[in-house]
């Protein structure tokens, strides 16, 4: 019991660290996004648009999973910055290869296209998913 309550002792702050560490890096990923997007997609939010709301989410859950991925297999604070940011561009760079193939993304989530936003929120969460798997290291045999 006694070496189960210093284990956490000395882990817990580096947990909270890295942990909100993650966190801010989400929050940051997710700024940059909202501001590099030529959509206003918090102001078509509230207004009341779905589209716009679901473009969003899938773009936040989209940075969230290799973050966390990243979070989990980090042996380092700059290996999870480092793998935030790839994140990040590799959204980015998914907006833009989807708005050449549906032609006018930002117009269609402007005029509540569901269609248009289902179809980049499953673009942004595959490229998520391979990013995430892409993080595994086989030297450290975890993610």
């Amino acid at each position: 019991m006694m070496a189960t309550l210093e284990s956490f002792q000395q882990g817990f702050p580096t947990f909270l660290f890295m942990t909100g560490t993650a966190g801010i890096l989400l929050l940051i990923a997710s700024t940059v996004y909202i501001l590099l997007t030529p959509w206003k997609e918090l102001a078509l939010v509230r207004g009341g648009n779905g589209s716009a709301g679901l473009a969003l989410a899938g773009a936040i859950v989209g940075l969230a999973i290799p973050i966390a991925s990243c979070l989990a297999s980090s042996i380092s604070l700059f290996d999870l910055i480092l793998w935030g940011v790839v994140a990040l561009i590799l959204q980015l760079l998914t907006y833009r290869i989807i708005d050449m193939i549906l032609r006018d993304i930002p117009g269609r989530i402007q005029n509540d296209e569901a269609g248009a936003a289902i179809v980049l929120i499953a673009s942004k969460l595959a490229v998520a998913m391979l990013l995430a798997a892409g993080l595994w290291d086989p030297a450290l045999q975890r993610f």
